[in-house]
Order: C-alpha cells, then sequence, then structure tokens
C-alpha cells in the first residue's frame, strides 16, 4: 500500500475541506447555482438549480447541455454550448424561458459568468451559472405595463370627450345662447365626468384590495332601501337607452347584517354592466332570502357572455374580444373587484348566460354577526 508524503496528504485534506465548504456555501444559496468546466461538465450544483430545472436526481458529471433546455420567448430552442461559451464576461438575462414537462413554462434569470484561474483568459476554467425562476416578477410587470396600457386609453377617451362638449357649450352660449344645445353637451360631458369618477373608485377599491388594506365594517342594511336607492339611481340611464330597469324583492325579504358598502358596490357593477351591454329589454334586480343570507341576482336581455369567457370573466383586466363589447369602454376591473369584495363577504358569485340571451349575475350573501 502506497502511503502518501504528509504534505501531500495535508494539501488533500485541505482541499477537500474547501470543496465541502464551498459545496455548503452553494447549497445554502436560494437562487440555482450549477458550475461546469470549460467542456460544459456539471461539477457543483445545488438543490435550487434541482427545482429550478424540474428535476429530481444528480447531474453530478453530466453535460449542461443535456439537463438544461431553455427557449426564447418565441419558443425557439437556444444552443446552450454557444450561449455560454461566448460569454466572456458577466452576462444576465431575463428573457429566457424553460418549458416543463406538465406543459407549464417558467420565466429564468439566468447568470453566467466565467471563472478563471488566474488573470489570463488562456486560464479560463469553466462557468457560473445562477438560475432562478422569476415567472411571478415578470407576470407583476406585465401585469404593470398592460395596467399603463389600459388606463391610459381608457381615460384618454372620457377626457376628449368631456373637453369637446364643454367647448363646445361655451361655444353655443358664446355665440347662439341655444341653451338647448348647451344643455345637450353639458349632459354628455357629465356622463363622461360619472364615468371617469366610477373608473377612480375601481382603481381605488383595487388598490386597496390588493393591499389587504379593505376591512369590513358589518351593519343592518334594509335591502328593500337599497336595491330601491340603487333603481332610482340607474332608472335615467336605463331610460336613455329604452331599456326597462325594475326591482323584484320577495316578500319576506328585510334585512341583511353585512358591509352596505360592499353590497352595494357588487350590486352596483352588476348593474352597470347590465347597462353597459344591453340594447334592448329589461333588466332586472332581484332579492329572496336564501338559507342563512340574501340572494341577489341581476337579469338582462343582453348580448350574453360566451362559455370561454365566462371562466375569465372575473380575471385582472379581462376583456371579451367579443366586438360588442369592445365597442364600449372600461377597464376589465369591475368584475375583478367584485369578485374581491365577494371574498371578503364570503359570498359565492355564480354566472349563467347565454349568447344572444342575456345573462344573470348571482350572489349568495351569508349574514354577518
Amino acid at each position: 500500500m502506497k502511503v502518501l508524503p504528509i504534505r501531500r496528504r495535508a494539501k488533500l485534506t485541505v482541499g477537500r475541506i474547501e470543496h465541502e465548504r464551498l459545496v455548503s456555501l452553494v447549497n445554502s444559496m436560494a437562487d440555482g447555482v450549477i458550475a461546469v468546466d470549460r467542456n460544459l461538465k456539471i461539477v457543483v450544483y445545488n438543490g435550487a438549480a434541482l427545482n429550478v430545472l424540474d428535476l429530481n436526481s444528480t447531474i453530478q458529471g453530466k453535460s449542461l447541455v443535456s439537463v438544461f433546455h431553455p427557449i426564447s420567448q418565441h419558443n425557439y430552442p437556444v444552443d446552450v454550448e454557444q450561449y455560454v461559451k461566448n460569454v466572456k464576461a458577466s452576462k444576465i438575462d431575463r428573457d429566457l424561458r424553460l418549458k416543463y414537462t406538465d406543459g407549464s413554462f417558467v420565466n429564468l434569470f439566468i447568470s453566467v459568468t466565467p471563472v478563471y484561474r488566474g488573470f489570463a483568459k488562456g486560464g479560463q476554467d469553466g462557468y457560473v451559472l445562477v438560475v432562478r425562476d422569476i415567472s411571478k416578477e415578470k407576470s407583476l410587470e406585465e401585469e404593470r405595463d398592460e395596467f399603463i396600457s389600459v388606463i391610459s386609453h381608457e381615460l384618454r377617451t372620457p377626457i376628449a370627450i368631456a373637453e369637446g362638449n364643454i367647448s363646445n357649450a361655451q361655444f353655443v352660449a358664446d355665440k347662439t345662447a341655444d341653451i338647448t344645445e348647451v344643455k345637450k353637451s353639458l349632459a354628455q360631458a357629465h356622463d363622461q365626468v360619472l364615468f371617469l369618477s366610477a373608473m377612480v373608485n375601481d382603481l381605488s377599491m383595487l388598490s386597496r384590495a390588493e393591499r389587504g388594506k379593505l376591512t369590513v365594517d358589518i351593519e343592518q342594511i334594509n335591502i328593500k332601501d337599497l336595491i330601491n336607492s340603487l333603481i332610482s339611481d340607474y332608472r335615467p340611464q336605463a331610460e336613455s337607452k329604452s331599456l326597462l330597469l325594475t326591482a323584484d324583492i320577495g316578500d319576506d325579504v328585510n334585512s341583511l347584517n353585512s358591509s352596505k358598502l360592499y353590497v352595494h358596490e357588487i350590486l352596483q357593477n352588476f348593474i352597470t354592466n347590465a347597462l353597459k351591454y344591453t340594447h334592448e329589454g329589461s333588466i332586472t334586480v332581484r332579492a329572496d332570502i336564501k338559507d342563512k343570507g340574501m340572494l341577489f341576482q341581476v337579469t338582462d336581455t343582453g348580448i350574453g357572455i360566451s362559455h370561454g369567457d365566462q371562466e375569465k370573466l372575473f380575471h385582472k383586466f379581462f376583456r371579451s374580444e367579443d366586438y360588442r363589447t369592445r365597442s364600449t369602454g372600461g377597464t376589465g376591473l369591475g368584475l375583478y373587484v367584485t369578485k374581491k369584495l365577494a371574498s371578503l363577504l364570503h359570498a359565492e358569485i355564480t354566472v349563467e348566460s347565454k349568447l344572444n340571451h342575456g345573462s344573470t349575475f348571482s350572489i349568495y350573501i351569508p349574514n354577518t354577526n
């Protein structure tokens, strides 16, 4: 048996200790780390890297190319060998993705850094890759960009219409003093201001809901008074479109213990949606006692909602591709906010609809003690 010299044995021991320290350090990192040699053979990696790669077996000694298969944002496969070996200095990339075996995708943060033995480039030893799943960050960025795009577009139209009508009213007042025309222009401007007010209300409610700042103040709500007040508020808008807006309240309906503000907001959103997408016929607001709470329904004879769109109705910023929906303004936030409020009230929302045959939005709100 060959015995190694003491110095060499000590050197090997120190090297082993340093390697164990390195492995321990890498494993303690939250980001995935993969160290490869000049031929892209994996030398060191950690558990976080396996999570990102969606693997559950060792990749020690395997080629990086065999286990790492990123794709571009346009779904083209990336040549990993060229991608890594072309890096001469640290490189950061946030535009690649991975597709898992179940068909899902994750967005990646990738940092590639060459490792050199010394200062000379000829001493290159390999590369260190840091990988992280940034799908949530990407989603938030996309939501932010879409939010800015949607809001800027939706604000532009009512502001332009309101400004135009006010300018027209001023012009008519100065030139002809036709009070009828002035009133008409001011009424149209007022409608746009109300639209802006509703949008600001949605945005304010959304902001508080997203930050968890909404609180539920329970009080006894007189349901008949609440619904009749809503009917009174929106009847002029319904009549302007020759629509019949009515209430159908059960004889035994009296009061409900819940948040008056949120119940009002939910029913208001249902009614304004019905008014927006109903061009002829009627809208009915119903209330009936059910179990230990109240069942509210808003039924219209409007354009209806396709089965595919019904599944996305309460998603943030969702707007149907139906041209009849696109022809009306809206941020796609009203029903999303409604869903948030319903959750706070422990309420259940259901939708029944058929294209060209109207819709019924129902919500069961339990009594809260």
